[in-house]
């Protein structure tokens, strides 16, 4: 029995150390920590840095906080809440387009407190939150005082359900009590909810932190309300009374400006005339004219809108050069203001081809500085644009459907010079970029451009050509060759081919019953009208069939 005892201590005690080391690892696992999270590292800013929450996300970029402002990069503001803030780098200068207005501040521009509206760090420009809000509707919810800061920038006005804690408990940094604390909240504070799981909860704090709690300890709920004190700009747009049936004369020479009598003999039905009058000439906001006040006077006497059209063609022109200067922009709108005015105008079109992504951000900003202009003067501003594509998404039709009165597609070129022989303007290509654009531009806007001209595509050993030809001489063309045309159901064309001398030659032939297939598609879809290339191409026989107001 002696000898038992000693065992029996033994296993006792090993049972003692064993439990112990079992309530050991049980605290370590199950109970709360209480290590501190590093904010800086959360939060990932220090110093003057400021974190930047966009609905309650945290985002990538961060801003800072000086002269009792907290500033925000101009590149995120306008990527995530208000693209209208444009920042020319060129001349330091901010400038915001209002409908009838243009706000210019630069780096000395304060405001009433003292503290610049701009601040460039690092190369880049940071407006201030202040400034920001001014003309964005947002809520904005500041946190300075802290060593970690942080700003909230919320885009939406719905109500919110803020819980009341029944007890107090610690704010971690993910979900579990060994995850370290962001901060302690006491009983009685509320917070928002921003994610429900089964234990814990993604919770934002009354003072700005986010973080996770646990479910037991919210209580009861309290729901706040916003309102929103912010004045959405209201962009007065010009349109016809009518639908638009606008027809393009191509003008090369004021000798061209004589023939638009001839050409409207065989004509019926238009009421907007856009010649090709003004072309920039170089990057300094210069451009020729070949505008003609008896042109006008001729047109409005038989009731028809005079649109002259601006484009960029010149090879001496880089568009991306020329629009990126506040001064130069400046430039070309008052100058065609000045013609505007001279040659009693009633609008302007704007036929801007080619332009390079980098371009599309001073793009955007002309058409919206020159639609200021026209609004003042009271004539239509036009924008002609490419069927919607990805890689011309750039161009920002759904921006130029605010501010401009009318927006144009051009629903032709599926198939262009140097490509791929195929038809001008298929009916789904044109159902598909009256859709596209449908989704970005009100229909009450929309006008969608249809071509009076066809392809003649040549191929040989010596390589793959193609003419344009007008509807009126393709036909004759297909009629001298003795080409037999067939329609295409799918295609809503009629095709043709023939071997003439060891070339082929393929036509997709535009004509009234394609044209007609088109103007289905403009009627159903309510569009504001119709624009065609080119005056002079067409036989009488299509204005039978281009009728938008009968």
């Amino acid at each position: 029995m002696k000898k038992i005892v000693p065992v029996l201590i033994m296993i006792g005690m090993a049972l003692c150390v064993f439990i112990g080391y079992l309530g050991y690892r049980a605290v370590q696992k199950y109970w709360p920590t209480k290590e501190p999270a590093d904010l800086e590292a959360y939060y990932k800013v220090s110093g003057q840095e400021t974190a930047i929450f966009l609905n309650n996300e945290l985002q990538e970029e961060t801003g800072f906080f000086q002269n009792g402002q907290v500033y925000l990069p101009a590149s995120w503001i306008n990527d995530h809440i208000n693209e209208r803030f444009y920042w020319d780098e060129n001349e330091q200068l901010l400038v915001y387009a209002l409908p009838e207005s243009i706000v210019y501040a630069d780096l000395e521009t304060k405001s009433s407190k003292g503290a610049p509206y701009i601040q460039i760090s690092e190369g880049k420009a940071y407006l201030s939150a202040e400034l920001t809000a001014s003309y964005t509707d947002i809520r904005v919810s500041a946190f300075t005082a802290d060593a970690v800061k942080r700003i909230f920038i919320d885009t939406t006005w719905d109500a919110e359900e803020w819980h009341t804690l029944r007890r107090s408990g610690a704010v971690r940094e993910l979900g579990g009590v060994k995850s370290p604390v962001i901060v302690q909240e006491e009983e009685g504070t509320s917070v928002l909810v921003l994610e429900e799981m089964d234990r814990w909860s993604k919770v934002r704090t009354a003072d700005g932190h986010i973080g996770y709690l646990e479910n037991r300890r919210l209580g009861d709920t309290d729901t706040i309300t916003y309102v929103s004190t912010f004045e959405e700009p209201v962009y007065r747009n010009i349109s016809m009374d009518e639908k638009v049936c606008l027809a393009w004369h191509q003008v090369t020479s004021q000798s061209a400006n004589r023939t638009i009598e001839s050409l409207l003999e065989n004509t019926r039905g238009i009421n907007v005339i856009s010649p090709t009058w003004f072309s920039l000439t170089d990057n300094e906001g210069n451009f020729s004219s070949l505008a003609d006040s008896s042109y006008v006077e001729y047109l409005h006497e038989r009731g028809i809108q005079v649109w002259a059209l601006l484009d960029n063609f010149s090879d001496n022109v880089q568009s991306e050069v020329l629009l990126s200067k506040t001064s130069t922009r400046r430039k070309l709108i008052d100058g065609l203001m000045e013609e505007v005015k001279q040659y009693n105008l009633d609008g302007l079109n704007l036929d801007f081809e080619g332009l390079k992504e980098s371009a599309g951000p001073h793009y955007i900003q002309f058409i919206r500085e020159l639609s200021v202009s026209c609004r003042q003067e009271g004539i239509v501003l036009s924008v002609d644009n490419y069927v919607p594509a990805a890689y011309n998404s750039f161009y920002n039709r759904r921006e130029q459907g605010i501010v401009a009165d009318y927006v144009i597609v051009m629903g032709y070129d599926e198939h262009y010079a140097g490509g791929e022989p195929g038809p001008v303007a298929s009916y789904s290509y044109v159902k598909q970029g009256i859709e596209d654009t449908l989704e970005l531009v009100p229909k009450e806007k929309v006008i969608n451009a249809v071509p009076f001209y066809t392809r003649v595509w040549k191929e040989s050993t010596e390589g793959r050509s193609s003419d344009a030809l007008g509807i009126a001489d393709a036909k004759d063309w297909a009629e001298q060759k003795g080409v037999e045309l067939v329609w295409q159901d799918d295609l809503g064309l009629y095709y043709g081919e023939i071997d003439d001398e060891g070339v082929r030659k393929q036509v997709w032939m535009e004509e009234e019953r394609s044209l007609g297939l088109k103007m289905d598609l403009i009627r159903e879809n309510d569009l504001a009208g119709v624009a065609c290339w080119k005056l002079g191409f067409e036989p009488a026989s299509v204005w039978d069939v281009i009728k938008v107001n009968e």
